[in-house]
């Protein structure tokens, strides 16, 4: 009792942080869902009975977590246009906009001021030209300090903050030179900024901002920009500001991912996609049922040495040996073309149709030995006295294999066949560190090269280049997991026709 009690106030405590945690980073529901959660776990802990409970919810919760959030969060983020330039609330890219536009005020009367410091974020302590001490940071606006501390007729300090040396202020000029504190609540008075850490200056923006928070002007040009709907502030002629904001854009990621099959590109990558994951365990299945036979023939000396040599490639990361084999590939100095081939310059990895059937080979390597240690321990499930009677009634090798040994084998192997077939599906591992998607094809408009399956155009879109599209990355994934559930779904299905088989 006592070390459950101990564990439980362990637990109560991390979920007592999250609730918290939650509720003061605006996430209502999941503090919401940490408190049931909670509830449930100190009921099923306390209660009398229930075993079977008390080693299921472990499991269950980190199901949640780290499944059911993720697709779930995914599927959320596919509905917006999360990215580069839309990662901020709309308060606080209205804040950006006008920090990124402001030049300072003719004529401003210069605030004496001491930079602060607390949990790591920077504030300005600013004296009014009436003697007031005014605190505020980027995100608060100024506001009085009463308790301010003063040393000629300027405020230097408040407790429970840290006051900035100069040492401390060349070591953050960066940081210091780019604060900018607003003046009041109304992003249309201005901010006020300093460049050297002891005077600051009121600064306005060229945007003003109406009370509505729909339109934006700018009073230089007088262009009106009003909110898109999608994330921006965009001017008749179609000219967006950035940054932009988090928004819901419904299923404009999905018609954006389908859009582009008027160029093929997303048609070619899902058929490749099919294609790479279809041979590479049909191959590597194929390879590991036949050495598996092979070694398992008790006529065969030195089996053991063999079987650990069949495994090895299974032993290495495959992100190390991806890096091997494209060196090994490399078509002026692989090892490939300058011993077995005479140095001829074959372009495993720079044509596009030699590049598809080097990844193939290349993952029917890193596979075929998880299969032919299944495929060797099916096999010697497979009771003896059934292949001899087989024997005994004139079975030759290939109509034992094919009638008895193969339908067998299947039982214990579909449903892996199938895991297999999933995860080379999403194999980001072998395609990233043997060609990383090459040979690039430049006319792509989802930057999609000639091996790039769709887990690598994922990753493509969510962070390679500096146009970061969290949004259509997650709309490409639900599509994955759509796709791979329902083949999935179909198969296990099938491989129901093999449980009559004994």
């Amino acid at each position: 009792m006592a070390i459950k009690i101990v564990s439980m106030a362990v637990v109560d405590g991390l979920g007592v942080f999250l609730v918290l945690a939650f509720s003061a980073s605006g996430q209502p529901i999941l503090a919401v869902v940490s408190v049931a959660i909670l509830i449930g776990v100190n009921i099923v802990y306390f209660r009398r009975g229930g075993l079977p409970a008390k080693y299921l919810v472990p499991g269950l919760i980190f199901l949640a977590i780290f499944q059911l959030f993720v697709i779930g969060f995914t599927v959320f983020v596919s509905f917006t246009n999360y990215g580069f330039g839309h990662n901020l609330d709309k308060p606080a890219a209205e804040q950006q906009l006008l920090t990124n536009s402001v030049t300072r005020v003719p004529g401003s009367a210069a605030y004496p001021v001491s930079v602060l410091s607390k949990q790591s974020t920077l504030y300005l302590l600013a004296t009014s030209p009436s003697g007031d001490a005014l605190l505020g940071s980027a995100t608060q606006p100024l506001a009085p300090a009463p308790d301010a501390t003063f040393d000629a007729g300027k405020a230097v300090s408040v407790p429970g903050y840290q006051t900035l040396t100069l040492r401390d202020l060349l070591a953050q000029q960066k940081a210091v030179t780019n604060l900018a504190v607003p003046l009041s609540g109304d992003v249309n008075d201005g901010v006020l900024k300093t460049a050297d850490g002891r005077r600051a200056y009121v600064y306005k923006s060229s945007l003003v901002f109406s009370a509505d928070g729909d339109s934006v002007t700018d009073s230089s040009t007088g262009t009106v920009y009003t909110d898109n709907g999608e994330g921006n502030f965009e001017a008749p002629d179609g000219t967006k500001l950035v940054p932009g904001w988090k928004a819901n854009v419904g299923f404009s990621n999905y018609v954006t991912a389908l859009g582009s099959t008027g160029q093929g590109d997303i048609i070619g990558v899902i058929a490749w996609t099919f294609v790479f994951a279809f041979f590479s365990v049909l191959l590597s299945f194929t390879l590991g049922t036949f050495l598996a036979l092979v070694f398992n023939d008790p006529r065969m000396r030195g089996r053991r040495i063999y079987r650990l040599v069949m495994i090895l490639p299974y032993a290495f990361p495959i992100f190390l040996s991806g890096l091997v084999w494209s060196g090994m590939l490399n078509t002026q100095f692989g090892f490939v073309n300058q011993v077995l081939f005479g140095g001829d310059a074959i372009p495993w990895l720079t044509n596009p149709q030699l590049a598809r059937v080097s990844t193939v080979l290349v993952s029917v390597w890193f596979g075929f030995p998880y299969f032919f240690l299944v495929s060797t321990g099916a096999l010697q499930a497979i009771p003896e006295d059934i292949q001899q009677a087989a024997i005994v009634d004139g079975a030759s090798p290939w109509r034992l294999f094919r009638h008895i040994n193969l339908p067998l084998l299947l039982v214990a192997t579909s449903p892996l066949l199938i895991a297999a077939f999933a995860y080379s599906f999403n194999d980001f591992s072998t395609i990233f560190m043997l060609t990383g998607g090459g040979p690039s094809n430049p006319s792509s408009p989802i930057n999609a090269g000639a091996t790039d399956i769709l887990i690598t155009v994922v990753y493509k879109l969510a962070f390679v280049g500096g146009s970061k599209d969290y949004g259509l990355a997650s709309a490409f994934s639900a599509i994955i997991f759509m796709i791979v559930s329902v083949i999935s779904i179909v198969l296990f299905r099938r491989t129901k026709s093999l449980e009559e088989i004994y």
